[in-house]
């Protein structure tokens, strides 16, 4: 479906405004839809020409569970009333599942396969032909299970389909007025862990606490890792040295130690998307769209 969507539209040689118009009109085709919105810029932006185009035909729901941070839900929230667009929020239960806990090098794709086994049914009940998602045409080169379980629901991507690439998201968005156009990427709790360290809900409250610590100190682009009882603390390369010197490190291990963890670490190399999947090597390049980035 994405690709011959692509071919349509010719993406290749569409300029941005083109791009914007191939998307409202994907919308207008689809009449009713129903958005897997997690509050991030990609989906938000979906929601936001949706809901231009559609109204109150649109809807966008967005998945509670372990692995979002409440920040996060709470940010969803508040730009879904922005636009304007409805929003609901379900449960989700991906914990539940021993293959999801696990932690395997597809673990997205039982987060994804719970994801649409949701909303699936949930739009059929509301009259919605279509669940649509905020995955991006960069993402179709980026080695992601999930992508597979949502294709397999029939799940549409709009953004992939008329060939839209994660800097254009944040283009659009700015141009569309909307405030968040430049927040950071922020994927769920779990892509926190080394594959194989079994995921639990108290290792989940633990990262979420101390990034949720960190961010009061101002940080944005960052990430906690979880290693057994180390917590490994990433942040842009730039920002290391100032960090270090200006940051209360006793007050902050101090507090790390009382999230649940023993040791606190300070990565030298920095913030780097996707890190955790170097152990992967080339299996990543075998097969794009099968391992998501973290």
């Amino acid at each position: 479906m994405i690709e011959n969507a692509v071919t349509k539209f010719g993406t290749s040689e569409m300029t941005l405004a083109e791009k914007l118009d191939a998307l409202r009109t994907l919308f207008a085709q689809m009449d009713r839809a129903l958005i897997a919105y997690s509050g991030g810029v990609d989906s938000t932006l979906v929601a936001k020409v949706a809901w231009d185009v559609l109204g109150d035909r649109a809807l966008a729901i967005t998945a509670e569970s372990p692995s979002l941070l409440p920040d996060d839900l709470q940010d969803a929230e508040a730009q879904a009333q922005l636009i304007g667009i409805s929003h609901e929020i379900v449960q989700t239960h991906e914990m539940e599942n021993p293959n999801y806990a696990a932690n395997p090098i597809n673990r997205c794709y039982f987060c994804k396969s719970e994801l649409h086994d949701t909303l699936k049914p949930l739009a059929l009940q509301r009259g919605y032909p279509y669940v649509v998602d905020g995955v991006n045409a960069d993402d179709l080169h980026d080695y992601r299970p999930g992508i597979q379980a949502a294709k397999e629901r029939g799940a549409r991507s709009p953004l992939a389909e008329v060939g839209i690439t994660k800097l254009e998201v944040r283009e659009l968005s700015q141009q569309l007025g909307l405030p968040w156009w430049d927040k950071p990427a922020q994927p769920c709790l779990s892509s926190r862990f080394p594959y194989g360290e079994e995921i639990t809900i108290a290792k989940l409250q633990r990262v979420g606490n101390a990034e949720r610590y960190l961010r009061k100190l101002g940080m944005k682009n960052l990430r906690v890792r979880s290693e057994g009882d180390t917590a490994r603390i990433e942040l842009p390369p730039e920002s290391i040295q100032s960090f270090v010197q200006t940051t209360d490190l006793p007050a902050l291990v101090a507090a790390f130690q009382g999230f649940g963890f023993l040791f606190v670490t300070l990565d030298l190399e920095g913030f780097s998307s996707g890190k955790l999947n170097r152990v992967l090597g080339n299996t990543v390049q075998s097969s794009p769209t099968a391992l998501s980035a973290s």
